[in-house]
């Protein structure tokens, strides 16, 4: 059962990988760097602060910060037990995909898309309450991470993998954020109001 569900992710890879073209590989190398998403960051953390205040948008930052140390580590650490080759070394398939960038680490499961869901789930909780079209952020994992099958760098199961992780980890680090942030908040305005 595991060889065919491996079998399949080999072949929707390939089929993915050749729907790129020469034309766009140099978008897709800028697209899978994080630097050029900062316009979009930026914008992001406008929006969160004119919301939360600067105190609460500091603590936003804190928890994003330890969310993206938790998704590298457990990413890093899925990698190294697994040892599964990434598609631009492995040898059964790389000579048939497009491989527009090498890198010699392991495949199983991708930091950028558990790192790009777990940020856009804890981002989108916060963000609906206050616009319609938060559900937009999620444009940014999906093509972050498409981007990493774009260049060979990783099978679609291990971008899956990643998404299901990250929105976990995303969520439970809202769940957290609000329990331990927006509510202690609320009750001080509610002690305020009582005085």
């Amino acid at each position: 059962m595991l060889e065919k569900i491996l079998q399949l992710d080999k072949e929707l890879l390939i089929f993915l990988n050749g729907l790129g073209s020469e034309t766009f590989d140099g978008l897709w190398l800028i697209i899978t760097k994080q630097v050029y998403w900062t316009p979009l960051f930026l914008l992001v953390f406008y929006l969160l602060q004119k919301k939360l205040g600067w105190k609460n948008f500091g603590y936003y930052f804190l928890f994003t910060a330890l969310l993206i140390l938790l998704c590298d580590q457990t990413s890093n650490l899925f990698k190294w037990y697994f040892h599964r080759l990434r598609p631009c070394n492995d040898e059964t398939i790389n000579h048939i995909i497009r491989v527009v960038k090498t890198s010699p680490s392991f495949s199983f499961f991708s930091g950028h898309a558990t790192n790009s869901m777990a940020t856009t789930v804890f981002t989108f909780m916060i963000l609906k309450k206050f616009y319609r079209h938060a559900y937009l952020l999620f444009l940014f994992p999906l093509i972050f991470a498409y981007s990493r099958i774009y260049l060979g760098l990783h099978f679609p199961s291990d971008i899956l993998t990643g998404y299901a992780f990250g929105a976990t980890f995303g969520f439970i680090c809202y769940k957290l954020y609000r329990k331990y942030v927006l509510r202690i908040k609320v009750r001080v305005k509610q002690l305020i109001r009582r005085e």
